[in-house]
């Protein structure tokens, strides 16, 4: 649904809630996770390049990168946020999860009146159990928002207070984070919380915003209260019955915590992207070789060697192999341990020059008669900046 719809951006916060304990109580946990939401490895491309091996293709767009951004800054100014952190692995995916960091260098000082840092997301993870309480919105990439939302949810009582929105320009989609637990139906056990926040969150995405103050309040304030209490805060045996835990919330309606103060919200500006198919147009372009992906049992030395005389009077010449993302031909004298998937690197033979895809498929010809191939990339350059990464040891 979220892939269909286009809602592009899932909203997940996690607030220090009354009555309910955790190691972090009293800290003042107050944050978002603005989670990128229908590309990066969650696009679901993979395929077995061999028997052994398989990818996935994680997926970073342009045009994905500008809408997460932008709408995690229109969270915070809605909520009235001072800071917004960027996390990302940008240090080793410096295409992919380096698009989302630069986008997002580009359009903080738009919001000039938000402190906006870049963390790298392992150390956002660090950080977020060391010192929780420093962050108000985390934007950040598919895989790494999945992650890092369920440890924010921890820190706060669980899953059963974490309540999201998945949101789009065209539709929005709420849900509890926790998912649908198919083997508790029935039995008056769960901890309706996150679904009653993210009602909550659904109404003010409405503009009823009366309303979600009054619901959101009434839980509260039935936590603080504590005579009826879900199994999340005191477990199995001394907790209340869903329906009773609701009826109690029901009854509490009109009624404030003690200990808790309700945001000032006000509507989210989604942002306004253009819907055009291309939206970064570069002033030049060359391809300068192409990645040709094959599945051999021999040594790197006995496949260099081959393909060397393969591609000998072609457009192309063997640069490099790469296993795994690490150099192997020429040997440069280290220990690596080979996967059956060689990735031949066949750069253009005249520097300077396109090639063609006719060349291109020639070259794909005379490796095939000798190599089984698999898969292959074009190595491209975009106004005069590479394309491409290169691999471990490659110079």
């Amino acid at each position: 649904l979220r892939k269909l719809f286009e809602t592009y951006g899932n909203i997940r916060p996690v607030r220090e809630l009354p009555g309910v304990p955790t190691p972090y109580s009293g800290r003042g946990v107050d944050l978002i996770v603005v989670r990128e939401n229908v590309e990066d490895l969650y696009a679901g491309i993979e395929h077995m390049q061999t028997p052994g091996v398989a990818q996935c293709l994680k997926l970073i767009s342009k045009k994905g990168c500008e809408k997460i951004v932008r709408l995690g800054f229109e969270v915070a100014r809605a909520e009235g946020r001072k800071r917004v952190a960027c996390a990302t692995k940008s240090n080793i995916m410096k295409m992919t999860e380096g698009m989302l960091k630069r986008t997002f260098e580009e359009i903080a000082p738009e919001y000039p009146d938000i402190e906006s840092w870049h963390v790298i997301i392992d150390n956002a993870a660090h950080q977020l159990v060391k010192k929780p309480e420093q962050f108000d919105i985390i934007i950040t990439t598919n895989m790494n928002g999945d992650i890092i939302s369920d440890l924010s949810s921890a820190l706060v009582g669980g899953l059963g207070f974490a309540p999201s929105a998945n949101l789009g320009n065209e539709v929005a989609i709420f849900e509890a984070v926790h998912g649908s637990a198919p083997k508790y139906a029935g039995k008056n056990v769960i901890n309706p919380t996150a679904v009653i926040l993210t009602s909550v969150m659904m109404l003010r995405f409405l503009g009823e915003f009366e309303a979600a103050s009054a619901i959101e309040n009434s839980v509260m304030y039935t936590l603080e209260e504590g005579t009826y209490r879900p199994r999340d805060v005191v477990g199995d045996a001394a907790g209340a019955p869903t329906t009773v835990y609701t009826d109690a919330i029901i009854k509490n309606l009109g009624k404030k915590p003690s200990s808790y103060q309700v945001r000032d919200y006000q509507a989210i500006k989604l942002p306004q992207v253009s819907t055009a198919a291309t939206t970064v147009i570069p002033k030049s372009r060359h391809v300068v070789g192409v990645d040709l992906f094959v599945e051999s049992s021999d040594s790197p030395i006995d496949i260099g060697k081959s393909v060397e005389i393969l591609t000998a009077d072609s457009a192309v010449t063997l640069k490099s192999i790469a296993n795994r993302g690490t150099k192997v031909y020429p040997p440069t004298g280290t220990i690596t341990d080979c996967t059956d998937q060689f990735a031949l690197r066949l750069m253009a033979r005249n520097a300077g020059t396109d090639l063609s895809d006719a060349q291109i498929m020639d070259a794909v010809q005379r490796v095939a008669a000798r190599h089984k191939w698999s898969h292959i990339e074009k190595l491209q350059e975009f106004d005069g900046a590479l394309g491409f990464t290169k691999a471990q040891g490659e110079d």
